[in-house]
């Protein structure tokens, strides 16, 4: 005689591991799109230093204060450029006979965290890497020289007079563990919850680390340092909606809406020193003869 085994579902979800935002830390809100698709900011140049002139002769256009000189006042134009949305409906009885797991909040929260945050998340730094003012050229990151490679970063950033306060590392967690390797890296690690939260896991001369999963990050991402003040970026529109029994469906519709976009602004883009990896040449085995 068959016997058939009893099946039960249990009520969870093998939900995908995702993090939350990691722009907030290097990223600002300082200019308002309220109102308008585009931003235009001045650029305005500075005048020159002179010797004072206490003695000479007195012509046409001098002054003692040295040649007198007119100011340049040029616009950075930003125009948002990033308008998304996603739809998805969930059947009333769908939603019934899997016990309420296919539920239309918990499916727009999932929405948001593996699929909205990660989306701009990697457009904000794809930005930030493309527009940073320090570029050097790529390098294999080493164990041994990656607290070499980190520090020039840092004295760049201290040449171009970039505030020391605030500003951040990013690393992959494959240089990460190569920062965990090297003999001269020790780290600060008594950070509060509320910024590990944010993703800082510790504190290197002076720079709060930052650990980026590298699929929010461009292909060869090395690392970055860059201070907040150099990327604007601007969430104009974030719109979400559950419609119970629209029309056409017997169940609910989720919708939702995200304009947002990055930009670095030109008279500080110094203040992002961005390191790429090159590729690392692998040993290969030895032919025989």
């Amino acid at each position: 005689m068959a016997i058939e085994l009893a099946e039960e579902y249990l009520p969870y979800v093998d939900e995908q591991f995702s993090t939350e935002s990691k722009k907030a830390l290097v990223t600002n809100q300082d200019f308002s799109w309220a109102g308008a698709h585009t931003v235009k900011i001045y650029k305005v140049s500075t005048g020159t230093m002179n010797d004072y002139g206490r003695k000479g002769a007195v012509g046409e256009n001098w002054s003692r204060y040295g040649n007198v000189q007119s100011l340049d006042a040029t616009t950075q134009i930003m125009t948002l450029r990033n308008d998304r949305s996603f739809t998805f409906a969930i059947d009333a009885l769908d939603a019934e006979e899997t016990a309420g797991n296919l539920e239309a909040a918990t499916a727009l929260a999932r929405q948001i965290r593996q699929v909205v945050i990660p989306e701009v998340d990697t457009y904000t730094f794809n930005q930030m890497c493309i527009n940073a003012g320090n570029k050097p050229a790529a390098a294999a990151l080493t164990k041994d020289n990656i607290y070499l490679e980190i520090i020039e970063a840092n004295k760049v950033l201290d040449d171009a007079e970039v505030p020391e306060t605030e500003r951040q590392l990013i690393v992959t967690p494959d240089v990460y563990h190569l920062m965990k390797q090297c003999k001269d890296i020790v780290l600060e690690t008594d950070i509060g919850a509320d910024m590990r939260l944010r993703g800082v896991i510790g504190n290197l001369d002076g720079l709060s680390v930052m650990r980026v999963p590298a699929s929010r990050l461009p292909k060869d991402f090395g690392f970055m340092v860059a201070h907040p003040c150099a990327t604007v970026a601007p969430t104009k529109l974030e719109d979400y909606k559950i419609h119970q029994d629209p029309p056409g469906i017997s169940g609910e519709l989720v919708e939702g809406r995200i304009v947002y976009d990055a930009f670095v602004l030109e008279n500080k883009a110094k203040a992002i020193y961005y390191q790429a990896q090159s590729a690392i040449q692998t040993p290969t085995e030895p032919t025989g003869k």
